[in-house]
C-alpha cells in the first residue's frame, strides 16, 4: 500500500518498543491470588449456611447432583426396572438394580430434571401412585433376592393433582410405609435434597437414615406453612426456621442418624466430590446392617420410628 511502511514479521515496531512484563506479572499473580481467596471466602459462607432458608435455596439448588448423579459414579451395572404392572411408569422415581462395592443392592430414588425438558418428564421429582408402586414391587424384588435397598430421597412432595389423587396417592404412600416396615432386608436412606412430606417418607422408612449437609426434611414446605400460618408468601423464611428441617435440628431429634458433609459452597459445585463424600458414609452405613436378621432389622426399623416425636416431661419435685 502506498505512503505504508512494511516490517519483517516477528520484529517489533521500532516506534512501538516492548517494555518489561516482570511487574505486569506480579500485579497479575497478586490480583489473581486475591480473587481466588475471595472465591473461597464465599465458598465457605454458602457451606455453612446460617439459616434454615439458606439450606433449602442450597437444597433446591438447579446444579445439585440428582439421583442418577449419584448412581452413575458409585454404582455399577445399573439396570433400572419401569412400571408398577397397574397403571404405568412413573419417570418422577428411578429404580433398579446395582452393584455397590461388591454388594448386589436394589436402588430407588426421586429424579428431577435439570432443563425444563426433562423437568416435565420427571415431573419435577413429584411423584404420582404409580411411582410409589412400582417403589415398592422393586422393594419386594429386593426381599425375594436377599438385596440391601438404598432410596435417595429428593423430592418436594408427592404430585398433588386430581389425577394422582383419583388414583389413589395417599392410599400408596400409606402403603409402602406399612410394607417397607416389614421388608426382612437392609434398607439405608439417602436424603439427598429436598425431602418433602409423604412424598419423601413413601420411600424413606429406614433402618439408616443419611442426610446431606445442605439437604431438609420436613412435613410441610416453607411456602406451604406461611399460607396456612399467614396467609402470604411473605414469611417464608420464618416458617422455614420454626419448621426445624436442617440436618442440625434432625440429629438432635433422632430422625436422621448422620450427616453427611459437602464439598465447599454446596454439593452443586463439585459433584464427583461429593458423590465421594457420601460413599464415605454410605458403605458402612450398609455394612453394619448386613450381619442382621430379618426380625432384627424388622424390630430396628419399628423401635427407631417409635422413638421420633416422643417428649419426656421432667415433674420437678
Amino acid at each position: 500500500m502506498p505512503g505504508r511502511k512494511e516490517f519483517p514479521r516477528g520484529r517489533a515496531r521500532p516506534d512501538f518498543p516492548q517494555e518489561p512484563l516482570l511487574e505486569q506479572n506480579e500485579q497479575t499473580k497478586a490480583e489473581i491470588a486475591r480473587l481466588q481467596a475471595e472465591v473461597q471466602r464465599l465458598r465457605d459462607s454458602g457451606s455453612q449456611a446460617g439459616s434454615a432458608w439458606q439450606r433449602i435455596l442450597l437444597a433446591r439448588h438447579e446444579r445439585r447432583p440428582y439421583t442418577l448423579d449419584y448412581v452413575e459414579r458409585l454404582f455399577t451395572n445399573f439396570s433400572e426396572i419401569h412400571g408398577d404392572r397397574r397403571f404405568a411408569d412413573d419417570p418422577a422415581i428411578v429404580a433398579g438394580m446395582a452393584q455397590y462395592h461388591g454388594y448386589h443392592v436394589m436402588i430407588v430414588g426421586q429424579q428431577k430434571g435439570r432443563d425444563l425438558k426433562q423437568r416435565q418428564y420427571r415431573n419435577f421429582g413429584c411423584a404420582q401412585p404409580e411411582g410409589y408402586r412400582k417403589a415398592i414391587r422393586v422393594m419386594r424384588l429386593a426381599e425375594k433376592f436377599r438385596r440391601p435397598i438404598i432410596t435417595m430421597v429428593d423430592t418436594p412432595g408427592a404430585y398433588p393433582n386430581i389425577g394422582a389423587e383419583e388414583r389413589g396417592q395417599a392410599e400408596a404412600i400409606a402403603y409402602n410405609l406399612r410394607e417397607m416396615a416389614k421388608l426382612s432386608v437392609p434398607i439405608v436412606v439417602c436424603v439427598i435434597g429436598e425431602g418433602g412430606s409423604g412424598g419423601a417418607l413413601g420411600i424413606a422408612v429406614g433402618n439408616y437414615v443419611l442426610m446431606m449437609e445442605n439437604s431438609v426434611y420436613s412435613v410441610i414446605s416453607p411456602e406451604g406453612c406461611s399460607a396456612i400460618l399467614w396467609k402470604d408468601q411473605e414469611h417464608v423464611e420464618a416458617a422455614a426456621s420454626a419448621l426445624k428441617i436442617t440436618v442440625d435440628d434432625l440429629l438432635s431429634f433422632g430422625v436422621v442418624d448422620e450427616m453427611v458433609p459437602e464439598p465447599p459452597g454446596g454439593a452443586y459445585t463439585d459433584h464427583d466430590e461429593a458423590a465421594r463424600l457420601l460413599d464415605a458414609r454410605l458403605k458402612p452405613a450398609l455394612e453394619s446392617l448386613l450381619g442382621e436378621s430379618g426380625d432384627e432389622l424388622r424390630e430396628q426399623r419399628y423401635q427407631k420410628f417409635r422413638r421420633m416425636g416422643a417428649v419426656e416431661k421432667l415433674l420437678s419435685r
